[in-house]
């Protein structure tokens, strides 16, 4: 079964991310990068149909945390929001405001985040040569999930 999916069904209650990928870190949702993916995940855990992705990890972390919120409150919001336009106007609501330059450089960070430690630049290479050995330019987390859910990914400079 095709792992793709139109943009449109995204807008529903259910996620099964057994037969399909949440959207990638790079779609913003509210200005936000992650928000989307992050949005995906929960609906997935909600429904026992996750798969191997992980509601809440790390990435979803930083962004709760930058939004001044928990994720015992996202998790709330998705499940009584079924729609993304009701998630995002929760988030709206609930996140602490920041000024536009902020928010653009803490987009940039987190699609630049790359691996901190040895055993996750260890991990990040077994995962990224599983897909395409050859894309040893590719240094981001961001990258390497839109690499293995089979989005293009532009070559890299040094």
């Amino acid at each position: 079964m095709s792992r793709e999916r139109s943009w449109q069904a995204f807008s529903t209650s259910s996620m099964d991310l057994r037969t399909s990928f949440p959207r990638s870190m790079r779609f913003k949702l509210e200005g936000y990068v992650h928000l989307a993916r992050m949005i995906d995940k929960c609906r997935a855990v909600l429904a026992g149909t996750e798969g191997e992705y992980i509601y809440p990890c790390p990435m979803d972390f930083r962004l709760m945390e930058f939004a001044g919120i928990t994720h015992e409150q996202f998790t709330a919001a998705v499940e009584t929001n079924p729609t993304d336009e009701g998630v995002a106007k929760w988030f709206r609501g609930a996140a602490k405001p920041h000024q536009q330059a902020e928010l653009d450089e803490w987009n940039e960070t987190m699609l630049r985040r790359g691996p901190s430690t040895p055993e996750k630049q260890a991990y990040f290479n077994k995962c990224r040569d599983a897909v395409d050995p050859s894309r040893t330019d590719l240094t981001a987390w961001s990258d390497l999930q839109d690499l293995e859910e089979g989005r293009p990914v532009p070559r890299r400079s040094p």
